[in-house]
Order: structure tokens, then sequence, then C-alpha cells
């Protein structure tokens, strides 16, 4: 995850273009490109010599993508969230995750697991507070990062205290059938000081708070940097893994930029029958429309049966 790498457009032009530019408005049949085997999903940017974000999706579409993804949506405007969930309806694309609580990255914060307790009463607000921005997107997952490590206090105090919260936030989430998955980054190149790094910690954490509504959402390119082991770790971590994100490492760009073999984890996620999301979360390595169709033929390299 990042902040602010995803250019917020008005709302305006979210609803003009949803209203008359989609094909579907304009009578125009989707697409007859073969479908993604699994629901990868771009996000605004992948594709951002195609116009605005309502552009973009209409052209992740006519690529076989059948997915989106949104961290900032939880910012836009009511108006901006509702055109993007109809663009996505009209393409039967599904929407992924966007973050529920943005963390303060240039304070550090927030501490859930510290002494103060405003902190988890702020991160609480945005929980409630997100509950509404998905069911205007329709989307059922959301991103959150549990905060920094404070160092003051001992890792198992702080870990009791997230758990604890985590709980609070699942009482809120469980009753609209919202899935808040846990993110861990990496400390060794991108987020030094997070309280959570590793998928195996997510694991640990989502099995003790023991809710529908809390799981991990494993970033591979992350866990590459951290830990490694990733298939391994993610069979072992499984049954509390509810999302997934790509990006190749070094450079956090698409599959076959780096050393991960995606090709390989895709066919271990088709024989585990994944049917979840696998959000693009990474750059292109080529900028422009020549990086764009490196990008899906990227992705129809490693969706090959």
């Amino acid at each position: 995850m990042s902040v602010s790498r995803r250019t917020v457009l008005s709302a305006g032009a979210f609803a003009a273009v949803a209203a008359v530019g989609s094909p579907m408005a304009n009578g125009k049949p989707p697409s007859s490109t073969v479908r993604f085997s699994l629901k990868y999903a771009p996000h605004e940017g992948s594709f951002q010599s195609r116009g605005n974000v309502i552009e973009q999706v209409a052209y992740a579409a006519d690529q076989g993508f059948t997915a989106w993804e949104d961290n900032e949506a939880a910012t836009r405007t009511v108006a901006t969230q509702a055109a993007m969930a109809r663009a996505l309806q009209q393409r039967s694309m599904t929407m992924g995750v966007f973050v529920a609580s943005m963390p303060r990255w240039n304070d550090f914060r927030p501490l859930l697991g510290g002494d103060d307790d405003a902190d988890r009463e702020r991160f609480l607000v945005d929980i409630r507070n997100s509950v509404a921005v998905a069911k205007r997107l329709n989307a059922k997952h959301m991103t959150i990062v549990p905060g920094f490590l404070s160092r003051k206090l001992p890792a198992e105090v702080q870990t009791a205290r997230v758990i604890d919260v985590l709980r609070r936030a699942a009482e809120i989430c469980e009753p609209h059938g919202l899935v808040m998955v846990m993110e861990p980054l990496n400390t060794l190149v991108d987020h030094p000081g997070v309280f959570m790094s590793t998928v195996a910690q997510g694991y640990a954490v989502a099995k003790a708070v023991n809710s529908p509504a809390i799981k991990v959402l494993a970033d591979l390119y992350h866990q590459q940097i951290q830990a490694g082991n990733l298939i391994n770790t993610l069979a072992a971590c499984w049954d509390e893994i509810a999302y997934i994100q790509f990006g190749d490492n070094p450079g956090r760009k698409e599959p076959g930029t780096g050393e991960i073999n995606y090709r390989n984890i895709v066919d271990w996620l088709r024989a585990k029958e994944f049917s979840g999301l696998i959000g693009m979360e990474h750059g292109n390595l080529v900028n422009g429309r020549t990086g764009e169709e490196r990008l899906v033929a990227a992705y129809r390299e490693i969706d090959r049966v």
C-alpha cells in the first residue's frame, strides 16, 4: 500500500463519464476479449493514458480484467464513489480493497498497541465511516494497517492491545458482512517501524481475533522482501488469507520484472481453486501505452493454463 499514489479526479468527471461515456451507456457491446482466469484487479494509474478512472475501468474490462481496487476510495466524494460503483457494475467487475484507515506515515502513527487510547478510538471511527463507503462501492474487503510499533512497550503488550482493538473493529463490520484485511508491510525497504511485517504475524493476530471480519492481505511484494518462502507461507496461513496482492521485487513493478516466479504462484492459486481477488499493487515498468500493453501481456503470460 502507498499513499497519494493515484490521482484523485473530480466527482463531475466521474459522473459525466459514468453517465454517457461507458460502452454500455452508449449501447456498445462488451469486449470479446477472453477474461483472465483469476480476478486480477488493476487500479487508477495502471492504464493512465486511457483517460480518467472511469475510462481506465472500461479499458481494463476490455482487456479481460474482472476486478478493480482503489486505495484512496474512502477519500473520494460520495458522488465519485457512486459513479465508480456504477461503472464497475456496468462492466460486471468486482470492487476490491480500499484503505479503511490510512496510517499517518510521516508521524509514524497510529500506535494501536501504545498507551494513547486516542489512536485506537480514531481508528474505530475510521472503521465505522468505512462501512458506508463499502456499501456505496459494493465492496466487501477493506485494507487496514495495524499501525506502528511503540519503542516504549514490550511487543507482547502491544500485540494484546492490537488484538483487542481489532475485536472491537470486527464487531462493527461483522453485521454488514465486511472483511478487514490486515496488510503486513516490509520494514527493510519501505516501511520501517510498522507493527505487522509478515504474513505469519498477521495469521497469528487473525487467529487470536477469531472473527470472519478480520483476515490477512498477503502482499507478495512485501512478503518476499521481509521473509520470502512465498508458497509455503501461503499454504501455512491459507485459512486466514482473504486477499492477495502482486508486485515483483525489486522495483515493485509488474510480474516478470523481478525475482518472483508469479507463474508458479498462479498455478498454485489455481490448484487451490482460489476465487478471491488479486490486487495489482505495483507500478508499470515502462510509462505510457507501451508500458500498459506490457502490463497486460505480463498478466496474460502468468495466467496461461
